[in-house]
């Protein structure tokens, strides 16, 4: 898809991928819709774009279908989606609240549900649209301590991979953006620890992600992967599942600090 010209909204762009992908879009021509909860963030990204700022929280259902709104008053018919919004601050199954797994359940996923439900059907009678997805490779590999955020990127994956074979034949394209680490707000500290060496990969830039996003775009592809390395992950957890398994319990392992047979390391 040629995105000049293209009206599109990016949630989560008051910073990360978000905010990079706001800027490669604009620099090829889209009309950027900025739709963050972070009101000044999104206006300060807005304005650097030359696009609208969309307050919204992505929590919200009404929410979602208010911000659809403004954006096709404002700019037009949303041509290209990018559900790229995400928290991810939960813990393990035991220490994790239920509140925080609805939060995670509904900003997760649900906003993208919500915001497709708003914006698919007009795309389906003008026989074109773009749907992009970000789902992290926890939502491919999954990842260690945050299952609330395992959980529900496996959702997006699901849903992306329904969305792009019932109606491909219908104009609707659909990728799915799934980085590893990402210098990002999210990634944080974490940057510096253990899972980054371990299972985070080569840690990107925000603007190196956004550019291989544009790339998908441009190819219409569908699976985005930001490091040659996850393909290879991804190529071993289908060959040998147990295989697969046994080393991630090995680095589950080593992230708290204990040898293979269940004692602390010296």
């Amino acid at each position: 898809m040629d995105l000049n010209g293209k009206v599109v909204v990016v949630t989560g762009a008051a910073s990360g991928i978000g905010q990079a992908c706001a800027h490669a879009f604009a620099d090829v021509g889209a009309e950027v819709a900025v739709v963050d909860i972070d009101e000044v963030g999104a206006a300060k990204v807005a304005a650097a774009v030359g696009g609208i700022a969309v307050p919204c929280d992505l929590a919200e259902q009404a929410a979602i279908a208010e911000m659809v709104s403004q954006v096709e008053r404002d700019l037009g018919p949303v041509e290209v989606l990018f559900n790229n919004a995400g928290i991810g601050s939960g813990a393990g199954l035991l220490n994790s609240s239920l509140d925080e797994w609805q939060r995670q359940w509904d900003v997760n996923l649900m906003s993208h549900v919500h915001a497709i439900r708003a914006v698919l059907p007009g795309m389906l009678e003008r026989g074109e649209g773009y749907l992009l997805h970000t789902a992290s490779m926890a939502g491919v590999l999954s990842s260690h301590g945050n299952l609330p955020y395992a959980v529900s990127k496996h959702a997006v994956v699901g849903l992306a991979e329904w969305l792009a074979f019932t109606y491909a034949h219908l104009g609707i394209r659909v990728s799915l953006l799934a980085p590893l680490a990402v210098r990002t707000p999210m990634l944080g500290d974490a940057a510096d620890g253990e899972w980054a060496n371990q299972a985070g990969g080569p840690i990107k830039e925000p603007e190196e992600v956004a550019q291989q996003v544009l790339n998908a775009i441009t190819t219409e592809r569908f699976l985005i992967l930001t490091d040659s390395i996850a393909q290879t992950w991804m190529e071993r957890k289908t060959a040998d599942p147990d295989r697969w398994l046994h080393g991630m319990s090995r680095l589950q392992q080593r992230l708290e600090g204990v040898d293979d047979a269940g004692l602390p390391e010296n």
